[in-house]
């Protein structure tokens, strides 16, 4: 656990209360207790809630970043033991999200202004081997399979999926859709984007988990595998897919990267609550920092710094009180 903190400035809030011609402020103290952000186990998001808790650092509060895992964050946030999750993706978040925000502990504090896609992903050179790709019904076909196909899976394809801490219904898909592959997870991001490098150098068989924003897709030639279309009832609902008898018979969902955090927030630290709000970055900003981390070989803090020292009046505005 890395703990950062400086000494916060007690920030008041006035409200105005309007009376027939008379207004009277009352003022409300934030707390000096840490804000906690969690870090998880991709460089975007280590970018994105660093980026945000030195910001709010800067506005004087006291910043505590926790190590957490994707999924299981949610019962800290419901407690309160957590305070913020800065991205959870609609790809693979939105039913741990939409289940802690149906408590009233958790809130959605908005779109981070960044779009999620993850999916499957195979490099161009894969097409001669397997030519109905993108097309999903070509991995159904053996001998498309075994091209993508290991020591370890043969037969069977091998689909490298992300950790498992992730989560995607990867193995879910590929029962429900009757695919003759075998998911195996990466450790770590690191991993699976190690092993695609050294696949794509060798123009060796792979498919793997890749996501955007990052720069993965924009360094490497190559394809999303196209799935049936992601709907709330596919991955409910059995009779609402091609597969009568299975969920997740399609695709992931694409979509914002959300901002959540406990519902205390907004009492103990408004002002914080209010920049975690006004935060917002693009696709391309954070490519760009990605690959300066992953590529160019910068610390995040690095990275981080950089930004805050180029974007002053951008984010000097997250923090207007």
């Amino acid at each position: 656990m890395l703990h950062l903190t400086r000494l916060p400035r007690i920030a008041a809030t006035c409200l105005m209360l309007a009376t027939a011609g008379l207004a009277a402020p009352a003022i409300a103290q934030e707390s000096t207790d840490p804000i906690k952000l969690t870090l998880h186990d991709w460089t975007g998001q280590l970018i994105t809630t660093q980026l945000m808790g030195e910001v709010l650092k800067k506005a004087g509060y006291s910043v505590e970043y926790v190590q957490a895992d994707y999924l299981a964050q949610f019962a800290g946030l419901e407690s309160g033991d957590l305070h913020v999750a800065m991205e959870i993706w609609e790809t693979t978040g939105r039913e741990a999200m939409d289940a802690a925000t149906a408590t009233g502990k958790v809130e959605n504090i908005g779109e981070t202004g960044m779009l999620a896609k993850e999916e499957w992903w195979f490099p161009e050179y894969m097409k001669e081997k397997c030519p109905g790709l993108p097309n999903w019904e070509a991995l159904k076909d053996p001998a498309c399979a075994e091209a993508f196909s290991t020591a370890e899976t043969a037969p069977k394809g091998r689909y490298l999926g992300g950790p498992v801490t992730w989560g995607g219904f990867d193995e879910e898909r590929i029962e429900a859709l009757d695919l003759p592959f075998e998911v195996v997870h990466a450790g770590t991001d690191a991993a699976l984007f190690a092993e695609l490098e050294s696949a794509y150098q060798r123009q060796a068989p792979i498919v793997l988990w890749i996501y955007a924003p990052h720069w993965a897709p924009a360094k490497y030639k190559g394809e999303w595998v196209e799935f049936p279309t992601y709907s709330k009832e596919c991955y409910e609902d059995a009779s609402a897919g091609l597969n009568p008898d299975a969920t997740h018979d399609c695709g992931k969902p694409f979509g914002p990267i959300w901002k959540v955090g406990w519902s205390g927030v907004k009492d103990k630290w408004p002002g914080a609550y209010a920049a975690i709000k006004a935060f917002t970055l693009n696709n391309e900003e954070m490519g760009a920092m990605i690959t300066k981390v992953d590529l160019d070989g910068k610390k995040v803090e690095d990275v981080v710094a950089e930004w805050i020292g180029a974007n002053e009046a951008r984010w000097s505005g997250w923090i207007k009180k």
